[in-house]
């Protein structure tokens, strides 16, 4: 998740020069009998699984992160896993204090990929006959929202209308993280900021990112369940795969075990960055307040498009595309990215306060990948970062590609996280 005050760039100031750095580093397992699939014509669809896709590029891999640390991140990393083969690399430090360096192992907070996992338990409470995507919010939430028009899926597809929040509450990056950094919020308290605030749309039409959706979400999970978000997505989704390393632990300040610091930029260019690590994530809660690792996040995504984790039903209706931007699109919870190569990849980025998250995965789940820069209010280092998907998907560029790099301003966060 990112506030909209963080999702424009510039350039980088001398801060960068200060940074601790450590070589470039990458390893790859082969276990013996790698369960992967016969290699098979792929498909020209954008639905394409992994069958058939380029092996990985890891030294075009190494080299994006490499470029990402000289743009601003005091570290980076990315895990493959593809069938029973895995890839990691990284680079730079995961704490610029002691120079430790940044290892696949570490937790980070994922910001808005949270929102997919809130997408999964609503998907399944819908299994249960418990919810209908396409019913009023007010049938569920009586009273929380003013349009009676604003439909669950609506909610879930960011075309709902609600004004983002973090739009205000981060206009200043890092004035606006300071201001909120320990706050408690309730839920109604999030929702009461956007509704002082003109709605972006009419209930059901253009997309149009928005914190608010997904808090809304959260509340939904909650008078549907009778229980918290926390307690949910640990007996729906945690526990039933075994993310030993993913956890919800608002409004707790820490990060349990051992992790990567997040470093926020500020906006004037070479200010010194800000450790951002220790905050309840309050403003975000069942918008981008989990905590995961690379390893759990590409479990997560592969067992979502498997079919793991809900009906093939409500999988196809979490697939139901409307445009999102260049080369993307939205559906339930869940971000398209069409690539250069003409593949297709499944998940979701994120952003919070000192760090940029990427998961994605094959339409099959059979490839995934993982990312994260342990920065955020940087947008050459988004823009960087997402290159990672390009290594991990189609392989060695080959001349047949789209050329030229767009930046793009990053979204999944609060408004002070994107902004460089």
């Amino acid at each position: 998740m990112i506030p909209a005050a963080l999702r424009t760039g510039t350039a980088l100031g001398a801060v960068v020069l200060s940074l601790l750095t450590v070589p470039a580093h990458a390893t790859a397992t082969h276990p013996a009998h790698s369960g992967r699939p016969t290699p098979a014509t792929q498909s020209a669809a954008p639905e394409a699984g992994a069958a058939g896709l380029p092996r990985p590029d890891l030294a075009g891999l190494r080299e994006v992160l490499r470029t990402a640390q000289r743009r601003g991140a005091p570290g980076a990393m990315a895990r493959i896993d593809d069938g029973g083969s895995v890839l990691r690399a990284s680079v730079g430090v995961a704490d610029r204090a002691t120079g430790r360096a940044l290892a696949d192992t570490d937790r980070f907070r994922v910001g808005s990929i949270t929102k997919t996992f809130t997408a999964v338990v609503l998907l399944q409470l819908a299994d249960e006959g418990k919810l209908d995507l396409d019913a009023s919010v007010d049938r569920y939430l009586p009273g929380l929202l003013p349009d009676r028009r604003i439909t669950v899926r609506h909610v879930l597809s960011h075309r709902s209308g609600l004004y983002d929040y973090t739009d205000e509450m981060f206009a200043r990056t890092v004035p606006g993280f300071e201001a909120v950094r320990t706050k408690v919020f309730t839920y109604r308290q999030l929702v009461d900021r956007s509704l002082r605030h003109a709605p972006t749309g009419k209930p059901g039409g253009a997309y149009s990112y928005s914190n608010t959706n997904f808090v809304v979400a959260g509340m939904l999970v909650e008078k549907l369940t009778g229980r918290p978000v926390a307690t949910a997505y640990q007996e729906r989704i945690f526990t039933p795969l075994k993310l030993r390393d993913t956890f919800y632990v608002h409004p707790d300040t820490a990060l349990p075990g051992r992790h990567a610091r997040g470093y926020l930029t500020p906006d004037t260019p070479g200010a010194a960055l800000v450790d951002a690590t220790r905050q309840t994530a309050s403003w975000a809660q069942s918008a981008g307040a989990i905590i995961s690792t690379t390893r759990d996040l590409n479990t997560f995504y592969s067992a979502l498009l498997r079919g793991k984790l809900t009906s093939a039903a409500r999988l196809q209706q979490m697939r139901r595309w409307v445009p999102a931007g260049t080369a993307q699109a939205y559906g339930l919870g869940l971000r398209r990215r069409d690539l250069s190569c003409g593949v297709s990849v499944y998940g979701h980025t994120g952003a919070v306060q000192g760090y940029y998250s990427y998961a994605f995965t094959t339409a099959d789940g059979r490839r995934s990948l993982a990312a994260l820069a342990d920065t955020s209010n940087n947008g050459a280092v988004h823009t960087t970062m997402l290159r990672t998907l390009e290594s991990a998907f189609c392989g060695a560029p080959a001349t047949s590609r789209r050329s030229g790099t767009v930046t793009e301003r990053p979204e999944d966060a609060a408004a002070a996280v994107t902004r460089r």
